[in-house]
């Protein structure tokens, strides 16, 4: 039997989002998200015995569960293609009909496979609206809106992440789909910011709105919160907002005479 075991929370849609990010903080190399019926979500990662057992000290109220013998091929399942701003999002055991307007990411080491609403949201936005040129991807996770930034027409794009397991696998994936992106480690919490004409940012809604007060760009993407919430900063104007199975993301343009606490130039 193997010894792998399914450790799950099921929570309120509404209160789904602190939960989130404590999965995040636990397992790092992303979790499970299951919509359940009665406007509930599940939320789930996967670890060994011992694994399982730190995390249930850490988790009130989750349940754990073995992994039956088959997941290694079963869990493909759960990784099906999405498309978003006119390009196919997906897995590389999927065809895309158009390999020039696909973006193939493999659900590995990083958080972002593409089919989460805040990453389709993050692309729609991209796709309309915006004219191309420089873009800087914050918090890149596995690379996913860089890689589809490039199609989309940016450049050059620059992802950075605080995490170097992100930074790898982001540079990994941009060869895989042979596009250009640049990656970089860079604590975008803490150290100066790449300028660029288009940033984007799919974290958490408090970090979105620390990075808004530090970016220089023209304009700026963001996502990683509920519908209903909105990042604010006074150096920025509103310009939309788009909406995807209860998640939101927002484009927002830089207002006249504000400047970024800090900034660097983007090569």
């Amino acid at each position: 039997m193997s010894r792998l075991r399914r450790i799950a929370l099921r929570v309120p849609d509404g209160e789904a989002e602190p939960v989130r990010a404590r999965l995040l903080e636990l397992s790092p190399d992303g979790f499970e998200e299951v919509q359940v019926d009665g406007g509930s979500v599940e939320l789930a990662v996967y670890a060994s015995s011992e694994g399982a057992t730190e995390l249930l000290a850490k988790l009130p109220g989750a349940t754990v569960e073995p992994v039956v013998e088959g997941w290694e091929d079963a869990w493909r399942d759960f990784h099906r293609p999405v498309v978003a701003g006119g390009l196919w999002l997906g897995p590389p055991w999927r065809t895309p009909p158009d390999p020039a307007q696909a973006v193939v990411i493999d659900p590995g080491r990083a958080f972002g496979t593409g089919a989460h609403p805040t990453t389709r949201l993050c692309v729609e936005l991209l796709a309309t609206g915006l004219r191309g040129g420089s873009l800087l991807d914050v918090g890149c996770g596995s690379g996913v809106l860089s890689i589809a930034a490039v199609r989309l027409g940016f450049a050059p794009v620059l992802a950075v992440d605080v995490d170097p397991v992100a930074v790898e696998t982001t540079r990994e994936n941009a060869a895989a789909n042979g596009v250009a992106v640049d990656a970089a480690v860079l604590d975008a919490l803490a150290e100066p910011l790449p300028v660029a004409d288009v940033a984007v940012a799919n974290v958490l809604l408090g970090p979105v709105e620390a990075i808004l007060a530090r970016l220089d760009a023209r304009e700026a993407i963001t996502s990683g919160y509920l519908a209903g919430e909105r990042p604010a900063h006074a150096g920025w104007g509103h310009v939309e907002t788009a909406e995807l199975d209860g998640w939101a993301a927002d484009r927002f343009r830089r207002r006249l005479g504000a400047g970024p606490a800090s900034a660097t130039i983007l090569p």
